[in-house]
């Protein structure tokens, strides 16, 4: 028997809390959706995130989807289950995952229950750096999506592999190895960033985006987008 077939969660069926602790680390990102974590959790399992919630005994409603289209809430019963199956300390969960307030019934419940809802898309996370991702989450290579920090500009950037992201819609981060400005920027900055800062960044990141795609019609034959600046690449033939 496997390491991850011995200790999947139980199936409900006759078996009660609590379920033991699960052998795989899989530690969330900061700032990372909780539909996110949940997701990569699970797939370390071969599982889906509604047969985990089902195996910790968390009751879950709504319909469930891939982030970043949807976001779930857990009650705080859930939040402790959560953090007994993964061996992460609560305190440490909810720096890490983004407290948004729940709905009402979520908040107020003593039992485990949890709730999906959808995401409005100028509140979607962004692709977290794939690095960053892998090193935590070793078993199964799974995308994770992170909230920008708060009152900032939408962007991600990781200044240690030189990806970043700024648009949900693109399912991972930008390579920004061609921009070393960018990278040199943000590292050598004195201040927290600003949101004139990282706005610039957002400008650039979705720039190369724009010239990425333009490359990339070149070869399905459909029309480019009209490159803007600072696009250098040159027009496809």
């Amino acid at each position: 028997m496997t390491a991850h077939t011995a200790t999947r969660p139980a199936v409900r069926a006759g078996i009660l809390w609590p379920t033991p602790p699960g052998a795989l680390r899989v530690r969330p990102l900061i700032r990372e959706a909780t539909a996110s974590y949940l997701t990569r959790l699970a797939a370390a399992y071969h599982l889906s995130a509604a047969q985990l919630l089902d195996g910790l005994h968390i009751t879950a409603a709504g319909t469930p989807a891939a982030p970043p289209a949807t976001e779930i809430h857990l009650s705080n019963e859930a939040t402790r289950r959560l953090s007994h199956f993964t061996r992460i300390p609560p305190a440490h969960l909810a720096r890490a995952l983004p407290r948004r307030p729940p709905p009402a019934a979520i908040g107020m419940a003593r039992a485990a229950i949890a709730r999906w809802q959808p995401v409005q898309p100028a509140m979607q996370p962004l692709p977290a750096c794939t690095a960053c991702t892998i090193h935590r989450s070793p078993h199964q290579a799974v995308p994770a999506w992170i909230h920008p920090a708060p009152d900032l500009p939408r962007i991600m950037i990781c200044t240690r592999h030189q990806q970043a992201a700024s648009d949900p819609r693109h399912p991972a981060p930008l390579d920004i190895r061609p921009v070393p400005e960018l990278t040199h920027a943000r590292l050598t900055t004195r201040r927290p960033p600003t949101a004139s800062s990282l706005s610039w960044a957002s400008t650039i990141t979705t720039t190369i985006s724009t010239c990425t795609n333009a490359g990339t019609h070149a070869y399905t034959g459909s029309p480019p987008p009209t490159p803007t600046y600072p696009c250098t690449r040159p027009p496809p033939p």
